[in-house]
């Protein structure tokens, strides 16, 4: 029997620094199409959720190939809402429903459309060891990372204990990056009810397909990037 594995695509209405961005055309299509396209052309989900509280983007999500069984609870699509309890309750409801439990599900956001298949399939190919429970996409960062007090202070973050102002002196760094892949098992997210845990395990993406559409230079760049991007990959050939 075939695995279930689900790919859920979170877009809630209301965002602030790009106004209705989920439906917003970029390189020709709405934003959240290109997420819809990218899970189906991967070939390794049964099931492409978009998971919105707004009928107008359900309506698009459905012509672009997604399902939208529900809508989400306005409860849940506030600011402050935690998309971990929309994904819990969204499980919850297939599971009801449909009597359908993914053995793996995997979260896409609409804001990175610079992600591309093979990022999907490479995380695919690590979940499924049998020691991996969760893991989320990550991108280099400078290895020294900084918080700001209410002093207007800086504090180192990772507590590197180096004297060296030299990059290289330093262990790498990575962030969470803006094409956010998180791919979990089903179980242990329904028991634990987190995307990031201490058994978290990073896989790292180019910087350059990192791009998280927040603001109106982020897609600006990101659209600038999305067109010359088999340039930049002829490029990175070049480079190694």
């Amino acid at each position: 029997m075939k695995k279930k594995n689900l790919a859920i695509i979170p877009a809630r209405s209301g965002s602030k620094g790009i106004p209705n961005k989920n439906i917003r055309i970029f390189a020709g299509k709405p934003l959240i199409w290109h997420a819809i396209y990218q899970a189906h052309k991967s070939n390794l989900f049964d099931k492409v959720i978009v998971d919105t509280n707004d009928r107008e983007i359900a309506e698009i999500a459905i012509k672009g190939g997604a399902e939208v069984p529900f809508l989400r609870p306005a409860h849940l699509a506030t600011d402050t809402a935690k998309i971990a309890d929309s994904v819990e309750l969204l499980l919850h409801r297939l599971d009801k429903k449909f009597n359908y439990k993914p053995e793996i599900f995997c979260l896409l956001q609409t804001t990175s459309p610079l992600r591309e298949v093979d990022d999907i399939k490479t995380c695919y190919k690590e979940i499924i060891k049998p020691n991996v429970k969760l893991l989320c996409t990550i991108c280099e960062t400078h290895p020294r990372l900084y918080n700001r007090d209410s002093k207007g202070k800086i504090y180192l973050v990772n507590k590197q204990n180096s004297n060296s102002t030299n990059r290289q002196a330093w262990p790498k760094g990575y962030i969470e990056n803006g094409a956010m892949v998180y791919m979990l098992k089903t179980d242990f997210f329904l028991k634990h009810k987190k995307f990031v845990t201490k058994d978290t395990v990073g896989v790292i993406m180019p910087r350059w397909r990192s791009i998280d559409l927040d603001h109106v230079e982020d897609w600006i760049l990101a659209e600038t990037l999305y067109k010359h991007r088999s340039k930049i990959k002829q490029k990175f050939k070049l480079f190694k």
